[in-house]
C-alpha cells in the first residue's frame, strides 16, 4: 500500500482539536490543492469561503445545530456551487444565457464536494484533521444571510480544520462496510432484508438490528435538523426551477 492510498485508509474525521494554529502557507497549500480538483469542462463552478471572523464562525457554530466544536477549529471553509459567477460572466459578454437550472445545480454540486475532499486530502498528508458539517445546508434564510449567499449559489459543504489531540488520533476509525455490499457489477442490485442486516451487521455488535435501526433513524433520518435540511434545500432549489 502506497503512502497516498494508507493515508485514504487511515484518514477519520477530527472533531476535537489542539490550540496549535494552522500556518498560513499550510492554508494556502489546503486552498490550491482543492482547485486542483477534477472540474466539468475546467470551469471550477465553486466559490470558497474562507471564514477567518471569529464571531462568524461563532454564528456558524449556532446555525448548523450548535456544534460548538466549529468555533474552536482553527480553519473554517465553506464550499458554495456557484453558477453565478458564470451566469453573469455570460450575460457581461452578451451571450444571452438561459437561467442556471437542476442539472446545472447538479453538476456544480459534484465539482464542488470533489474541490472539499481534495482539501481533506491535502490537510491529512499535513497532519491536519478535518471534518465536513453538512448542517451548512440548513437555515436557508439565516445562511444566505450570513454567508451573503447571492441567487444560484449553493452552500453544498463546510469543512473545520485543526491539529487533532491525541485522543483523537488514537481513536478507532468507525468499520466502513464491506465492498461486495457497495460495488454492484454492470447493474443496481436491489438488497433484501437479509443482505440489508448482513450488510449493517457491523452496526450491531452490543444490540439487535431493530434497535440499532430504529435509533439512527430517529436521530437521523427523522429529526428535526433533517427535516429543516430538506426545506432549506428545496428553498435553495427553488431558484433553479423558475
Amino acid at each position: 500500500m502506497n503512502n497516498t492510498i494508507k493515508e485514504l485508509f487511515d484518514r477519520k474525521s477530527v472533531r476535537v482539536f489542539t490550540d496549535k494554529e494552522i500556518s498560513d502557507s499550510d492554508r494556502r497549500t489546503i486552498l490550491e490543492a482543492a482547485m486542483q480538483a477534477p472540474t466539468a469542462g475546467n470551469m471550477q463552478i465553486y466559490t470558497i469561503i474562507d471564514i477567518q471572523s471569529e464571531e462568524l464562525k461563532e454564528k456558524m457554530a449556532v446555525l448548523c445545530d450548535n456544534q460548538a466544536f466549529i468555533a474552536k477549529a482553527k480553519m473554517v471553509l465553506v464550499f458554495c456551487a456557484d453558477y453565478r459567477k458564470w451566469y453573469d460572466a455570460f450575460l457581461a459578454a452578451g451571450a444571452n444565457p438561459r437561467n442556471p437550472e437542476l442539472g446545472d445545480l447538479a453538476l456544480a454540486i459534484s465539482d464542488t464536494n470533489i474541490a472539499a475532499q481534495n482539501s481533506v486530502v491535502a490537510a491529512h498528508s499535513l497532519g491536519i484533521g478535518s471534518c465536513y458539517i453538512g448542517d451548512v445546508m440548513e437555515n436557508c434564510e439565516k445562511m444566505r444571510e450570513c454567508l451573503n449567499l447571492p441567487k444560484y449559489v449553493f452552500p453544498a459543504a463546510m469543512l473545520v480544520f485543526g491539529y487533532p489531540t491525541q485522543q483523537q488520533i488514537e481513536r478507532t476509525k468507525p468499520l466502513r462496510c464491506k465492498l461486495e455490499d457497495i460495488v454492484c457489477v454492470d447493474s443496481y442490485e436491489l438488497k433484501d432484508e437479509t443482505r440489508l442486516r448482513e450488510m449493517f451487521s457491523k452496526e450491531c455488535t452490543n444490540r439487535s438490528f431493530e434497535d440499532w435501526a430504529k435509533a439512527f433513524c430517529e436521530r437521523k433520518y427523522n429529526s428535526d435538523f433533517s427535516r429543516e435540511m430538506s426545506r432549506s434545500v428545496a428553498m435553495y432549489f427553488e431558484d433553479y426551477m423558475q
